[in-house]
C-alpha cells in the first residue's frame, strides 16, 4: 500500500461494513495507535529532565514488572495530553463513530493514570482499561480483559503492532494503524480488517530532517582558522579541517536529536517546532534514542582516528555545554545569549586545534561578539514569531515580550562592537604578519556594517528566518558580500 504524508493521514477502508455494528463496542489503543507516540518514553523522558537521578531506580523498578514500573513512573510524571502528537485519522475516525452512537473504550498497556487524562481530555471515551501497577495490560491480558468485558467476537479493536495480534483473534473486527506487512497479513488470517490507517514514518527524509542536516553550515566555521591562518594551501590541513567538520556535523546533530527529545513538548506548541520528526509523532522516541548515541560514537571514532587529542577534548567540552545548555542554561536570561554565541565560537576553536594552528585573540574577540550578534537576534526572532504579549514569558525562555527592543538593541551593539575589533586588527601590527597591503582590509568594514544593520532591520520587521546564521547562509545578499570580502582579503596579501 502507498505512503502518505503527515498531512495526508488517511484511513483505507478494505471492505463494507454494516451499519449494525453501531452495537458493537470499538476498543482503541492508545501507543503508536491514538497518539503517535508511547506514553511509557514520554515520561521517561520527562523524567530524564526533571529528575535525571531517578534513572539509577529504574532497573529496580523493572524487577518488580513492567507494569509497577510504569506506575512508578506515572506517579512521579504527568504528562500534558493537549500535549500529545494524536493520530488525526484515527482521531476523526473515532469522533465519526461516536457521533453514530457507538461506545468508545480506550484499552492501553499504558498506566492507568496518564490514560485517564488523555481519556478525560478527549472526552471520546466511555471506559479506560489500563495497566494497574500490577497487571501490563498488553497481548493475551488485554485481550482477555476485553473477552471478560465485552465477550468473543463482541468487539472491535484498533491496534497498530504484532502485540495486538491476540486481540485482533478475538475481536469483531481488525482496524489497523500502521502495520507492517507481516503484521496486516497475520491480523487479516485471524480477523476481518476493515479499515488501515497509514502515514510517512520512518523515511530517509524524516530521517534527515531529525539529523537537520541544514544546520550543518554552522559547523563551516571550523574552516575559519584554516583560511585566516592562510594554511589552506596545505593539503593536509584541508584534509585533517574536512575531517572535523564531518566529526562536528555528526555531533550537533546527536546533540540536536537529543534537544529534541528533551523539548518534545515545547516543540509541540511551537508554530514552526511541532513539524519536527520526533514532536510530530512520524520519528518514535526510541529510534532517536538509538541514533543519539551511534551518531555521538561515530564522531568520537572519527576524531579519534584523524584529529589531534585537543580536537577530541574540545569536542566532548562542546557535548557538556550543549548538553547543559539544552536541560538547564536555555531558560537563564542572557547567560543562554552567551553559551550560544561560545558555542559558535568553540567551533571556530576546534578548527585550530584540528590543524594545530593557535587561534589569535583578535579572531577571538571578533567572533565573540559576531556570534553573541547573531544569537541575541535569534532571542529577539524567537519572541516576534510567537507572538508574545509584554508581560507574558516565552516558553522555557526567560524573556518576555517587552524584552523584544533590549534584545534587538543588543544585538546591533555586539554586531558593531565587532566591526571595531576588526578596524584595530587592521590597525594593528599583527596584521602585517599575514598581509602586504592590510588598509585594503578597510573595505570590509563598511561591508560588515550593512550586513550587520541590515539583518537587524529585516529581524526588525519580522522577515529574517528565527535563525539568522542559517538564512545568512542561504541569503544571495550574503553571499554576494561574503565574496566581496573575499576579494577584499585577496587584494590584500
Amino acid at each position: 500500500m502507498s505512503m502518505h504524508a503527515p498531512s495526508t493521514e488517511q484511513s483505507i477502508p478494505l471492505e463494507s461494513v454494516p451499519d449494525a455494528r453501531n452495537d458493537q463496542a470499538l476498543c482503541v489503543d492508545l501507543d503508536q495507535s491514538l497518539i503517535a507516540t508511547d506514553v511509557l518514553w514520554e515520561s521517561l523522558l520527562v523524567l530524564l529532565k526533571l529528575q535525571p537521578w531517578l534513572l539509577m531506580a529504574l532497573p529496580f523498578w523493572l524487577l518488580q514488572g513492567r507494569a509497577a514500573l510504569k506506575r512508578r513512573i506515572a506517579e512521579r510524571v504527568i504528562l500534558d495530553p493537549s500535549s500529545l502528537p494524536y493520530r488525526q485519522d484515527v482521531l476523526a475516525f473515532l469522533r465519526q463513530e461516536k457521533a453514530r452512537g457507538r461506545t468508545l473504550v480506550l484499552a492501553t498497556a499504558s498506566d492507568y493514570q496518564p490514560a485517564e487524562g488523555i481519556a478525560a481530555h478527549l472526552g471520546l471515551f466511555s471506559e479506560v482499561l489500563a495497566s494497574d501497577g500490577i497487571v501490563n495490560l498488553s497481548g493475551p491480558r488485554k485481550q482477555q480483559a476485553l473477552v471478560s468485558r465485552f465477550g468473543e467476537q463482541g468487539f472491535d479493536y484498533i491496534g497498530d503492532s504484532a502485540t495486538d495480534l491476540p486481540v485482533w483473534s478475538s475481536a469483531k473486527r481488525a482496524l489497523l494503524v500502521d502495520p507492517t506487512p507481516r503484521v496486516l497479513t497475520n491480523a487479516a488470517n485471524s480477523s476481518t480488517v476493515t479499515n488501515v490507517f497509514r502515514r510517512e514514518s520512518h523515511s530517509i527524509k524524516n530521517i534527515v530532517r531529525a539529523l537537520r542536516v541544514g544546520q550543518w553550515v554552522k559547523n563551516v566555521l571550523v574552516f575559519l582558522p584554516l583560511l585566516a591562518s592562510h594554511h589552506f594551501v596545505r593539503w593536509e590541513s584541508v584534509r585533517l579541517t574536512a575531517w572535523a567538520f564531518l566529526s562536528f556535523c555528526l555531533c550537533a546533530s546527536s546533540i540536536y536529536i537529543l534537544n529534541d527529545l528533551l523539548d518534545l513538548p515545547a516543540d509541540r506548541r511551537h508554530p514552526k517546532k511541532k513539524f519536527r520528526p520526533f514532536a510530530s509523532g512520524v520519528l518514535s522516541i526510541r529510534y532517536g534514542l538509538a541514533l543519539c548515541p551511534i551518531l555521538f560514537l561515530c564522531a568520537v571514532s572519527i576524531a579519534t582516528a584523524t584529529l589531534p587529542s585537543a580536537f577530541l577534548s574540545l569536542l566532548v567540552l562542546y557535548v557538556v555545554t550543549t548538553t547543559g545548555y539544552s536541560i538547564l542554561f536555555k531558560q537563564v536570561a542572557i547567560l543562554d545569549v552567551l553559551i550560544l554565541a561560545a558555542l559558535y565560537s568553540l567551533r571556530v576553536l576546534a578548527g585550530g586545534f584540528a590543524i594545530n594552528v593557535p587561534i589569535s585573540a583578535w579572531l577571538l574577540a571578533f567572533s565573540m561578539f559576531l556570534f553573541l550578534s547573531l544569537a541575541f537576534t535569534k532571542r529577539h526572532l524567537e519572541l516576534h514569531y510567537r507572538k508574545v504579549g509584554k508581560k507574558q514569558a516565552l516558553e522555557r525562555r526567560a524573556y518576555q515580550g517587552l524584552d523584544k527592543h533590549a534584545l534587538g538593541t543588543m544585538s546591533v551593539i555586539s554586531g558593531y562592537l565587532s566591526v571595531l575589533v576588526l578596524a584595530l586588527y587592521i590597525n594593528s601590527q599583527d596584521v602585517r604578519a599575514l598581509y602586504q597591503n592590510p588598509k585594503a582590509l578597510w573595505l570590509a568594514c563598511p561591508l560588515l556594517l550593512y550586513w550587520i544593520s541590515r539583518n537587524y532591520l529585516l529581524a526588525h520587521r519580522g522577515t529574517l528566518d528565527d535563525d539568522p546564521l542559517v538564512l545568512a547562509l542561504k541569503d544571495p545578499q550574503s553571499y554576494i558580500i561574503a565574496v566581496v570580502m573575499g576579494l577584499v582579503a585577496i587584494f590584500a596579501l
